[in-house]
């Protein structure tokens, strides 16, 4: 489906594992300013890290910022082909319907991913309803996504870096990062339990000071209004801020004596997975890819072809392309269906009031030429073909049939009333029976069309929340009745002038 434009800007920055809370403080703050310099831009508010919930299992690597836009009218201005040129007037009331004098959402984009350039971050654009429902759907939050199987974290890991180098180099992305499946950072606490039987200690006591001391430990709740907040106590981090101050956290013995920590446990940094990725049944780990560019199933094309030439995976392990491609993929299956079922119902419906196969094949020869007239103003427009202008095609074809049938029931009322009085004795009588029922009749034939039309021209001159996606789903049908009705005007009569001229007397 076309974005949504949902008027906010979500940013999702990433960065390798190990961030310090310091350090993504600071991160947060110089990209909110940055933004926050957009004229375009309202309000910034970044997050770093877990919400208190456990739908949002974000790891403190991966950022979140809303960025709240002012109305587009307000945006900064962009020079159209009728800039300086046409009346104010009409810029205001057409032209900026059709074609927008203010920098897109797209350009918008560009600019801010352009001035957040920042080393060690990789950039992701999205909004936020829309990257929840992608989150939830297929767990990728970018349009492009790819999910690589296998049974070994580092392996896995291993192939989303290698796909990130590949990646990188084809046209139209604008950032690609793999998550660092086995990258998290861990602090380990390897207990000698010789030492503590000398000094007579357990390794609960021993856990219980590490998880006081170190992790913190909540001694009281505090109140205030309708909050509750815990109250934690620990030591201050300038005393467990590196592996020698916490080796000298103090453990109390049985006797009384305290013995510093490192005298019972080796303490040593450790890598592993940060978080573990599980789907049916196979461990995962995600590729997130940002696009520059529209076209989803392109891009996907090119990005399988450089991926087949230059990757080989080890036996056990595959790759699934997810994401907004995931969607299109089973969007695709699904047309194949309803398409077909479409026009056999419309060729049966036709038949049944016609009770004649050529007059239903007649009708439905206006569905290839309206798809001319709805292919050509998509382009006039910059509109990509999608569900929603999917979604217009099929509704065109219907207002095709309505029209065909009704252009056909003139022809057949302008011959039934000739032959009635005996006036097709010759071809020249013949052509001018189809003759008056097809021009002599414009006007009713046209009002019908541009009823049609104008029914649709409030959803095309619209600039508002949601115009994005109707607009898609009626410039098929405004094109097409364009096409579809000259063809009905030029085409239909002579086509009906052979099909009838056979019944005419041999002479």
């Amino acid at each position: 489906m076309p974005a949504l434009n949902e008027g906010t800007i979500l940013y999702m920055p990433t960065t390798l594992p190990g961030i310090s809370v310091g350090e993504a403080s600071r991160l947060l703050q110089t990209q909110d300013r940055i933004l926050k310099s957009f004229p375009e831009v309202v309000s910034v508010f970044g997050k770093a890290g877990r919400a208190e919930t456990s739908t949002d299992p974000a790891p403190f690597s991966m950022m979140e910022t809303t960025v709240v836009l002012k109305p587009p009218a307000q945006w900064r201005p962009k020079s159209r082909w009728y800039s300086g040129k046409a009346p104010e007037w009409l810029q205001a009331l057409v032209l900026r319907h059709i074609w927008s004098d203010r920098i897109s959402w797209t350009d918008l984009t560009e600019e801010m991913d352009g001035a957040l350039k920042i080393p060690g971050t990789t950039n992701a654009w999205t909004m936020p309803i829309k990257a929840r429902i992608d989150m939830l759907t297929t767990g990728v939050r970018t349009p492009v996504g790819i999910k690589v199987f296998g049974a070994d974290l580092k392996q896995i890991e291993s192939i989303g870096t290698h796909l990130e180098e590949i990646l990188r180099a084809v046209p139209g992305t604008r950032s690609v990062f793999a998550e660092r499946a086995a990258g998290g950072y861990f602090v380990d606490f390897d207990l000698n339990r010789e030492a503590l039987a000398r000094y007579g200690l357990s390794v609960g006591a021993v856990q219980d000071v590490i998880l006081s001391a170190v992790g913190g430990e909540n001694v009281t709740t505090t109140i205030e209004g309708r909050a509750r907040f815990p109250v934690n106590v620990r030591y201050p981090r300038d005393l467990r801020d590196d592996l020698d101050r916490l080796g000298q956290v103090l453990v109390m013995t049985p006797s009384g004596a305290q013995i510093p920590l490192s005298q019972v446990a080796a303490i040593r940094t450790l890598t592993g997975p940060s978080m573990i990725r599980n789907e049916n049944g196979l461990l995962a780990g995600y590729v997130f890819v940002d696009m520059t560019v529209s076209d989803v199933g392109g891009y996907v094309e090119r990005a399988r072809a450089a991926v087949a030439a230059e990757l080989t995976l080890p036996s056990g392990y595959s790759l699934e392309w997810s994401g907004q491609y995931e969607n299109m993929l089973r969007v695709r299956e699904r047309l194949k269906v309803v398409v077909p079922i479409t026009l056999f119902l419309i060729f049966f419906l036709l038949y049944m009031n016609t009770k004649s196969a050529f007059k239903a094949s007649i009708v439905m020869l206006a569905v290839p030429f309206s798809v001319v007239g709805a292919v050509w103003l998509m382009y006039l427009l910059g509109y990509n073909v999608s569900i929603a202008a999917w979604v217009g095609m099929i509704a065109l074809m219907g207002l095709d049939a309505e029209t065909g049938v009704f252009m056909l029931l003139f022809l057949d009322l302008s011959y039934d009333d000739a032959r009635a009085r005996g006036l097709l004795a010759t071809r020249s009588d013949l052509h001018t029976a189809i003759i008056h029922g097809a021009v002599k009749r414009v006007r009713p034939k046209m009002m019908t069309v541009t009823a049609a039309m104008m029914g649709l021209m409030p959803i095309m001159w619209s600039m508002g929340t949601g115009a994005d996606v109707m607009k898609r789903v009626a410039a098929p049908m405004v094109g097409g009745l364009v096409t579809s009705f000259a063809m009905e005007l030029l085409v239909y009569p002579a086509i009906y002038l052979l099909w009838k001229q056979r019944s005419l007397p041999k002479t």
